[in-house]
C-alpha cells in the first residue's frame, strides 16, 4: 500500500473531490507539496477554490486523466468497482486508497493526533478542541464534519498537532491514527452496518486499542460499562461525565441563560474554575469537560483552556438560530437520532416560547425503521409536529418505511402530527399556521435547514 508521507511528495487524485471532506483533504495534500488533481460530477465553488490553487478537476469522471504519473488515488465508500477512475486505477496498478485509510495516513505524519469519537457530538467537539488548541498557539491541523466561521470545515496548521472528527460509520475510525482519542458516548445507531449494540462497543473497544503507550484516551464514565471498552489499555485512561462525581473530571453549578451555560470544572475533588460556553444544553457542557481534560493532559493552562472555551460559538446546524418568521423563532438542529431529538427539544426549554414546532425529516429508511416508536416518543413532546418525507442519502426505497408512519404512532399518543412530505406544502402549511411568539426547529440531517431558511427570506 502506498504510504503518505509529508517528506516524500507524490501525486494524488481524488475520485469525487468536490466533496467536503474530500476537496478539505486535497488542499492540504497540495499545501503539504503534493500534485494534486481530482474529478467530480459537477462544478460547485468547492471545485472553483480547488481549481483557484492550481488542483486540475475532470468533470466527465471517464478516467481519460489518470496515467502512470498518478501515485496513488483516494476514493469514498460511495464509488463502485465499476466507476471508471476506479477501474482505470485497477488497471495500471495505481495503489487505491479510500478516505479514511488516507486519513489514517495523514495523521501518521503528525505527533499528536486527537481523534473525537462518539455516536453525538463529535463535530461539536471537535470544533471545541479546535478553539481550545488554537487559544494555546498550537496551531493545529483540524478537520471537522461542520463549517466553523473561523476556518470552515478544514485548518491547515504548521506545527505536530491535528485534530479530527472520526466516525464510527462502516468502521473508517479504525483506519486512523490517533494517539489520544476522545469516547463522548456510544449508543445503538447504523444499523444498516453494525448488527447491535454490542457490534458497536466492539468497534470502539478497536479504536481505543489504537492508542500508543504514551497517548490517552478521555472516556466518558456515563458509558453503560464503560470499562470494557478501557480496561488493559497501554495508555493512560481519563474519565470524565457531566455529574459522575467518581470521574476524573465533572462539572457542577450548571446554569444556564439566554447566550449559553456556565459551570465549575472539577478535577477529582479539586475545583479548577468557572467556566463559560457560549451555546446552550447540557450535552454541550458535557462534549466541553472532554475537552478540558484534553487539554489538562496536553499541558494547557486552565485560563487558556477558558479563552478557547469562550471563543467557541458554535458550529453550522447545530442548535443554529436562522432567524424569525412573524416573531415566531426559527432554528434549525442536525439531530437525525431519537436520543440527540430528545437532547434538542430538552434544549429548547432554556429558550423562551408559546408552542413548540418541530419539522422533522428522518434520515435513512434503516434508520427510521429501526428506531421507528423512539422517534415517535421523542416527538410527541413537541406542541406540534411535521413530517417531512424520509431523506434517502446512500439508501434506496424499500417501500415499508415512510415519515406517515412516525405521523400516525404521534397521533395515537394523543399529540399533534401532520405529515406533508413535500417542502412546498410544508412551507405553505407553516406560513398559515405560525404564531408570534412560537419556536420552530427544523430537525434532521438531510436537507430540511431550507424550510426554515425560506420561512427566514420570507
Amino acid at each position: 500500500m502506498y504510504k503518505i508521507n509529508f517528506q516524500e511528495k507524490g501525486k494524488a487524485f481524488f475520485i469525487g473531490i468536490g466533496g467536503i471532506s474530500m476537496s478539505g483533504f486535497a488542499k492540504l495534500l497540495k499545501n503539504k507539496g503534493f500534485e494534486v488533481a481530482g474529478s467530480d460530477r459537477t462544478k460547485s465553488d468547492m471545485t472553483a477554490e480547488l481549481e483557484s490553487l492550481g488542483i486540475d478537476i475532470n468533470y466527465k469522471q471517464d478516467g481519460s486523466t489518470i496515467d502512470s504519473s498518478v501515485d496513488f488515488v483516494v476514493y469514498t465508500a460511495a464509488i463502485s468497482d465499476d466507476n471508471p477512475e476506479f477501474a482505470k486505477a485497477k488497471q495500471l496498478n495505481i495503489p487505491l486508497i479510500s478516505r479514511a485509510t488516507m486519513i489514517g495516513q495523514i495523521m501518521r505524519n503528525y505527533k499528536t493526533a486527537i481523534g473525537v469519537s462518539g455516536t453525538h457530538g463529535k463535530t461539536s467537539t471537535t470544533s471545541i478542541a479546535s478553539h481550545i488548541l488554537m487559544a494555546a498557539d498550537l496551531d493545529p491541523t483540524v478537520s471537522v464534519g461542520g463549517v466553523l466561521p473561523e476556518f470552515g470545515n478544514l485548518r491547515i496548521g504548521h506545527s505536530p498537532y491535528f485534530l479530527v472528527e472520526s466516525c464510527e460509520y462502516t468502521n473508517s475510525f479504525l483506519e486512523f491514527a490517533p494517539t489520544i482519542g476522545i469516547i463522548l458516548n456510544i449508543e445503538v445507531d447504523h444499523l444498516d452496518f453494525f448488527k447491535d449494540e454490542e457490534d458497536i462497543r466492539h468497534s470502539f473497544r478497536k479504536f481505543a486499542e489504537l492508542l500508543p503507550a504514551d497517548g490517552a484516551l478521555i472516556i466518558n464514565s456515563d458509558i453503560r460499562d464503560y470499562q470494557e471498552i478501557s480496561d488493559n489499555l497501554p495508555c493512560k485512561v481519563i474519565t470524565f461525565s457531566l455529574n459522575d462525581k467518581n470521574a476524573d473530571y465533572h462539572a457542577e453549578n450548571i446554569s444556564f441563560d439566554a447566550t449559553g451555560g456556565t459551570f465549575s470544572l472539577i478535577r477529582g475533588k479539586e475545583e479548577v474554575g468557572q467556566y463559560k460556553l457560549n451555546v446552550l444544553g447540557e450535552h454541550n457542557i458535557s462534549n466541553a469537560i472532554s475537552c478540558l481534560a484534553m487539554a489538562d493532559f496536553l499541558g494547557i493552562e486552565p485560563d487558556v483552556a477558558k479563552l478557547g472555551l469562550s471563543n467557541y460559538k458554535g458550529v453550522g446546524r447545530r442548535f443554529q438560530h436562522k432567524g424569525t418568521f412573524k416573531g415566531a423563532t426559527i432554528i434549525d438542529d442536525y439531530a437525525h437520532h431519537p436520543s440527540e431529538i430528545a437532547t434538542t427539544i430538552k434544549t429548547a426549554a432554556s429558550i423562551p416560547h408559546n408552542k413548540l414546532w418541530i419539522v422533522f425529516q428522518p434520515h435513512t429508511y434503516t434508520r427510521t425503521k429501526s428506531f421507528l416508536h423512539e422517534f415517535a416518543d421523542v416527538l410527541a413532546k413537541a406542541d406540534h409536529v411535521v413530517l417531512a418525507d424520509i431523506y434517502a442519502a446512500r439508501e434506496k426505497d424499500p417501500g415499508d418505511i415512510s415519515s406517515e408512519d412516525i405521523a400516525k404512532l404521534i397521533s395515537e399518543k394523543g399529540s399533534k402530527a401532520t405529515y406533508l412530505g413535500d417542502f412546498e406544502k410544508i412551507i405553505e402549511f407553516l406560513e398559515k399556521n405560525l404564531m408570534d411568539g412560537d419556536l420552530l426547529i427544523t430537525v434532521g440531517a438531510g436537507n430540511v435547514v431550507e424550510i426554515g431558511e425560506s420561512l427566514v427570506a420570507k
